[in-house]
């Protein structure tokens, strides 16, 4: 959703269209959109007054969100919709007088934007240290959420050792993990029973193709993390009959087919499969009432309703990997 609003951002307005933080944690899909005009910054009073600014799918605290709305003359965010679950399920528990215990990794955006929620009723947890001297000012009020891009094995030990602590431990009643994360890590446990070395495709700055090389190993299987082709070591592969290749959610497909072929496979592709993923996130209301404001300007100069429909008809069918695509050719929308 995020990469598609994106694209949508730099084919309506004249670069430069700014991003608050990398749109994904993925480096060529960011050096896709740089080449295509984008700009990101790390703090919104590097945006200039009246620029078009996106706010990145990691989710931004209130303060940033303000901020971009009062500068930008287009403020598009796209955070998505299970951080934003995250977001609310703090805000409630903060102003219900919980202390909050957000399991997550220190310094990375989703992070940073969660725990700005209700910065005085939150404490970041990193998940390799555990609860430590968590604590709460009331043992009876504790909420335990997390960042959505987690290992399931880290959120898991750090809720046993917080309900063996808590007895009334809220948690939420769906799990905040992300399902394309917790997908790809039940899969890359099959993959890796059934290969000899995983090549996992993603950047070294996204935790959910980290947490994909940790569970890999746990499952004793050697596992690298590749951001594509040129990075794959020839020994990796010497003497290897199976060669597992699997991504992070934000690799772009046509990394993860460069990599397949890089490796030249002899005998051909299998493909696992062991979940079917068909959730849809429409895009950013904001960004949606824009383009059918556009869309009605255009159709009025003209006179007459678009023959094949509006812009956003065949949204669920566009996918980032043609968003992606488009943004190499420079073709139309």
């Amino acid at each position: 959703m995020a990469i598609k609003a994106l694209t949508w951002m730099v084919r309506v307005f004249e670069p430069p269209v700014y991003c608050y933080h990398e749109i994904v944690h993925n480096a060529s899909v960011v050096e896709a959109f740089e080449r295509a005009g984008v700009v990101f910054v790390d703090a919104i009073e590097d945006v200039p007054e009246g620029a078009p600014v996106m706010l990145s799918a990691h989710g931004s605290g209130p303060d940033v969100v303000t901020a971009a709305t009062s500068r930008a003359a287009v403020t598009v965010d796209a955070v998505c919709p299970l951080v934003t679950k995250v977001h609310h399920e703090v805000k409630r528990k903060a102003s219900e007088g919980y202390d909050i215990i957000y399991i997550g990794h220190h310094g990375h955006d989703e992070a940073v934007g969660t725990v700005a929620e209700a910065p005085g009723a939150v404490t970041l947890v990193d998940p390799a240290d555990g609860l430590g001297d968590f604590s709460p000012a009331d043992p009876s009020k504790v909420a335990l959420v997390a960042q959505t891009t987690l290992g399931m094995y880290e959120w898991e030990e750090v809720l046993r050792e917080a309900d063996d602590r808590y007895a009334s431990l809220w948690t939420s009643r769906k799990s905040d993990l992300c399902y394309a994360t917790t997908n790809r890590q039940q899969a890359i446990e099959v993959l890796a029973d059934r290969s000899d070395v995983v090549l996992v495709v993603g950047s070294a700055t996204s935790s959910n193709t980290n947490a994909l090389v940790r569970v890999a190993e746990a499952s004793g299987t050697p596992a690298y993390r590749v951001d594509g082709p040129d990075a794959i070591e020839a020994a990796w592969l010497d003497g290897v009959d199976v060669v597992g290749v699997t991504a992070g959610a934000s690799a772009p497909d046509q990394a993860v087919r460069a990599v397949i072929e890089a490796v030249g496979p002899s005998e051909g592709v299998e493909e696992l499969r062991t979940a079917t993923e068909d959730e849809y996130f429409p895009l950013p209301p904001s960004l949606r009432a824009f383009l059918s404001a556009l869309q009605s300007v255009v159709e009025a100069g003209y006179g007459a309703p678009a023959a094949q429909g509006g812009p956003l008809d065949s949204d669920r069918e566009w996918t980032a990997t043609a968003a992606l695509d488009l943004l190499g050719t420079g073709s139309a929308l």
